[in-house]
């Protein structure tokens, strides 16, 4: 059974269409000329066939190149207790505080990604990041309560993220998170700079 298209699914289709880009067509190879028939050659002496090196196969078929790996980003690690006692009481300072809640995901998203560059570049050790519990009448997801988790864990923010606990009740409970920022690697020094 076949179906026309309408003019709506024709609009799309050429806009698609306008978008791809055909594939690099690939050197075809070079015809092989016939040649003169090659008269057999005697076989070789056990003399000539000992100074004679084997021919690599590997010249001819070039060996495909590896690309190299880019590391894996570092694993996330829990807060010690300790910490997050003296967090909880107010013993451990918070360096820096972030509330997204009430943002949609996408600008709380660029909110979160911004504020854990700038506590790195500032040196901060532990941020606080309030997402919010949702609603009260129990209807609300708390969609940034469920998402920022998955954002910290991303490997694009581990080399921002050390690791994130849920938030003491001072510091707003499940709506919150304790983020440790990881420490900012210093430059290179340059080869001109060495003794």
């Amino acid at each position: 059974m076949t179906r026309r298209l309408t003019s709506e699914d024709k609009a799309i289709w050429d806009r698609l269409r306008e978008t791809v880009r055909p594939l690099r067509k690939r050197k075809a190879a070079k015809p092989v000329e016939p040649s003169a028939p090659v008269e057999a050659s005697p076989p070789p002496t056990k003399t000539e066939a000992k100074k004679a090196k084997p021919a690599r196969a590997s010249a001819e078929i070039s060996a495909p190149v590896a690309k190299p790996k880019t590391p894996a980003p570092p694993a996330l690690a829990p807060f010690e207790e300790k910490t997050l006692r003296r967090l909880g009481r107010g013993l451990v300072e918070i360096d820096a505080k972030i509330d997204l809640h009430g943002m949609r995901q996408e600008r709380a998203h660029a909110a979160l990604l911004s504020f854990l560059r700038h506590a790195q570049a500032r040196g901060n050790r532990i941020v606080l990041v309030v997402t919010g519990k949702g609603r009260a009448d129990g209807e609300g997801r708390g969609v940034l309560r469920q998402s920022v988790p998955g954002w910290l864990t991303h490997p694009d923010l581990r080399a921002l993220v050390v690791g994130f606990e849920p938030a003491g009740r001072r510091h707003g409970g499940e709506g919150a998170l304790y983020v440790r920022i990881r420490r900012r690697r210093a430059a290179p020094l340059p080869a001109s700079a060495l003794p």
